[in-house]
């Protein structure tokens, strides 16, 4: 088959730029190279996303994050002091997705028009194309009332994650409990009436039951995997994952290890030590499929330099653009030409399609 189109449904893209001081139009090796010898990020020297890669691997299309936890004081989270603190590193973010625009390197994808259009023009072979990006919101602490919400979806915003980790201004997110309290449940409404997607990516149980109960807008999880093959709040269980799929949801598959296999010690395990591959990640796809009965809501959020890289990985994979490599391997499992299609891709531009319609 040819290779097919990819769309990933979570980068941190800007975090990368804007907090990792990376250039994403430089080359991947460049970028490591330029981080030798540098130590206060966990991931130096060992990144896998840029644009030329994206471009290499046919990703035509990512939903790309702003992203800024607020945290109180004590917190042993790391975050910014205030809301207003939190608001004005998005503000930052936005302004170097913009300037990417400007420098033609980025197009913003935000209705069904700019989407049809993104994909009826994408040629990975054209350096001029740009790629395309759906603004997602990763944690909302940074939005500090409805008329934020208001400005943010007018710069293009279109779907938000109501927490992170820890606890958050409208949800509770991964290693928290609790619901989603009275100003979760105004976020909620809000978004809805704007169309603004649910992402209950980092949702803990409760703030998960409680917005898909209260939520009637479209519904996705950008990175998530199964909690049935890893133990641990951070994953969907079975139940949750019918739950998004009743929704005609998508759900876009991580690679970040400790979400692949169980076990995983940050700092000891390595992705040769504990064999995490890319056919890791299709356990978790396959057993979605398998769930449901179809391969209609799975796709690819890979999370690709989420302040993890190629030490916390899949070991097969160098760079995003391997990302291709998924079409063998869900081959090796039987899935079919249609099937690899509607996972790279195809399940989340129907989705988009159909929401934006």
């Amino acid at each position: 088959m040819d290779k097919p189109l990819i769309l990933d449904t979570h980068l941190d893209l800007s975090m990368n730029a804007m907090e990792w001081n990376r250039d994403l139009r430089w080359p991947v090796a460049d970028i490591r190279r330029s981080e030798m010898g540098l130590h206060d990020k966990p991931d130096r020297a060992q990144n896998t996303v840029s644009f030329p890669a994206l471009r290499q691997g046919n990703v035509g299309i990512v939903v790309a994050t702003q992203i800024a936890r607020y945290v109180k004081q004590g917190s042993r989270i790391p975050g910014w002091n205030s809301q207003e603190q939190a608001w004005a590193q998005t503000q930052g973010q936005l302004a170097w997705y913009r300037t990417m625009e400007n420098a033609g390197f980025l197009t913003q994808i935000t209705d069904k028009a700019s989407l049809e259009a993104q994909l009826s023009s994408w040629d990975s072979s054209d350096e001029t194309k740009p790629i395309g990006y759906i603004l997602s919101l990763e944690g909302a602490d940074s939005i500090l009332s409805i008329s934020y919400l208001e400005k943010a979806y007018r710069q293009g915003l279109r779907a938000i994650g109501p927490a992170h980790y820890g606890p958050g201004v409208y949800a509770q997110g991964t290693n928290a409990e609790g619901g989603l309290g009275a100003k979760g449940r105004q976020l909620l409404e809000e978004m809805e009436q704007l169309n603004i997607i649910l992402d209950v990516t980092h949702l803990c149980d409760e703030s998960f039951s409680e917005a898909m109960d209260l939520f009637g807008g479209p519904v996705w999880a950008s990175h998530h995997n199964c909690r049935s093959l890893v133990p641990h709040n951070r994953q969907l269980t079975d139940e949750q994952i019918k739950r998004i799929v009743e929704r005609d949801g998508v759900i876009g598959i991580a690679l970040d290890a400790w979400m692949l296999v169980p076990g995983w010690q940050r700092g000891v395990s390595t992705p040769e030590s504990e064999n995490v591959t890319l056919q890791t990640a299709v356990d978790h796809i396959d057993h979605i499929c398998q769930l449901m009965g179809n391969a209609n809501h799975v796709g690819i959020g890979s999370d690709l330099d989420g302040a993890f890289g190629k030490e916390q990985c899949p070991a097969d994979l160098d760079t995003i653009a391997d990302l291709q490599k998924f079409t063998d391997q869900l081959k090796s499992r039987g899935y079919q030409d249609d099937d690899i299609y509607r996972i790279m891709s195809q399940n989340v531009i129907d989705f988009l399609l159909k929401i934006w319609a």
